[in-house]
């Protein structure tokens, strides 16, 4: 418990250094300190905005009105926001590339106040720096950080109330899982690993995929990796010997694939059949709350033997995001 107390405390630490906000005479500007470390001051509320990378948030925080343009990325890849512009043609936003390769000329083009991307560009964030755009990084390195980042949207767009509400109803999930898991035994406790786009590139001690495992109350056996990801052998897989291994949504392989991969056979979560995908909506977004929910259940299945997740991930889905968890599937 006080290593994981201390952890929590590094983990707000960063998210002051991060994403420090404070608000200017008048009240109609803040000052921002982003993930890049960079000062951004803005005007807000924002009232026409380039999102990039967060777009899960525009209806969770109701922020339609308020956004010119989303990354490719939104349309192609969430279905969440495929769902919403399916049901409701108007919310369709232009696209302006996608996160790894944003269109310059396509965002100057939607004349915007503000870019949010991902921190992980810099040479792509300064270079609209110079053409003049006022641009904000984010990058959640843990739950706490993650929190940080809806607030900041709530500050931004004006929709701080807005945004604690949407905290509060993952809080509610969140406990759930961490209610059912408090009792296990610390020698019951599963072994896990998390998996990345490579077999062999494992979720380290960094992220808030290691906050998850956690928090479910699993041990992430790849936490010796002091960052995000890091990659190792599958011998060292072997010896780790997992008890359940998941894998992220968007990896080219198949739990399949490691089944009947003679490499992995000795490795207990193969044996036993163990290997889960997570599904696709499994983003760095308040949806991360029911991804916690659905990994719990997998790695715990008695203790969440009463609970049924359709229906959990529907009551959220229409508080956070006003349409059914069964529409967007």
């Amino acid at each position: 418990m006080r290593r994981f107390a201390i952890l929590i405390a590094l983990c707000l630490f960063c998210v002051i250094v991060c994403f420090t906000v404070s608000f200017l005479s008048g009240a109609s500007s803040i000052t921002v300190t982003d993930k890049l470390g960079r000062t951004v001051t803005v005007n807000v509320p924002v009232r026409r905005a380039v999102v990039v990378i967060t777009y899960e948030l525009i209806p969770a925080l109701g922020i339609w009105d308020q956004v010119a343009g989303v990354s490719r990325w939104a349309e192609e890849e969430c279905d969440l926001y495929r769902t919403l512009v399916r049901t409701k043609p108007e919310l369709k936003k232009p696209h302006v590339g996608v996160g790894t390769d944003v269109n310059i000329e396509s965002v100057l083009a939607l004349n915007p106040d503000l870019v949010i991307t991902w921190a992980y560009n810099p040479k792509a964030v300064k270079f609209m720096e110079e053409k003049g755009l006022n641009v904000i990084t984010v990058y959640p390195d843990s739950l706490p950080e993650l929190y940080e980042v809806i607030r900041l949207h709530g500050k931004l767009f004006g929709k701080e109330n807005r945004a604690e509400e949407v905290i509060g109803e993952m809080e509610r999930i969140f406990d759930l899982v961490r209610r059912r898991v408090e009792k296990i035994p610390a020698e019951k406790r599963q072994r896990v690993i998390h998996l990345s786009g490579k077999p062999t590139t494992v979720s380290g001690a960094v992220g808030v995929t290691n906050d998850l495992i956690t928090m479910i109350g699993g041990i992430n056996l790849g936490q010796e990796i002091r960052d995000r990801y890091g990659d190792v052998s599958v011998e060292r897989i072997v010896q780790w010997n997992p008890d359940v291994i998941f894998i992220w949504a968007n990896a080219g392989y198949s739990p399949q694939w490691l089944i009947e991969n003679s490499q992995w056979r000795h490795i207990k979560a193969i044996r036993e059949g163990h290997v889960y995908k997570l599904p696709k909506w499994s983003t760095w977004s308040p949806r991360v709350a029911p991804v916690a929910l659905w990994m719990a259940i997998k790695l715990y299945p008695q203790e969440f033997s009463d609970i049924s997740f359709d229906q959990v991930a529907d009551e959220f889905y229409r508080k956070v995001f006003g349409i059914s968890f069964k529409d967007v599937q």
